[in-house]
């Protein structure tokens, strides 16, 4: 089996720097890194939580909080989807069972 090269990559997140160390490809951990900086800067500016800690807390809760609406309305989705299919394959048996067979 392959090993993946794993790189470290510093990031900059609401005035701190991390070293990050992955198999990702580094644009896509600026990006992710870029993300919650600017979530957590967003915090700071709307919410009195002047400590780190407290800011970085409420912008994990946000960024959860997406992630919990967008897993909904992907399995929303899915659901509709399935219902979509079930209901073509029905009316396509339906359709089979009452043609003359030939």
């Amino acid at each position: 089996m392959e090993e993946v090269e794993k790189k470290t990559l510093r990031v900059n997140i609401y005035g701190t720097e991390y070293p990050i160390r992955g198999a990702a490809d580094i644009e896509y951990i600026q990006k992710v890194a870029s993300f919650v900086d600017s979530k957590m800067r967003q915090i700071d500016q709307r919410a009195s939580a002047k400590s780190a800690l407290k800011v970085a807390i409420l912008a994990a809760l946000n960024i959860t909080d997406e992630l919990f609406r967008e897993r909904l309305e992907k399995q929303e989705l899915i659901e509709s989807y399935e219902n979509k299919i079930k209901g073509l394959l029905e009316r396509l048996e339906d359709s089979l069972k009452t043609k003359p067979s030939q």
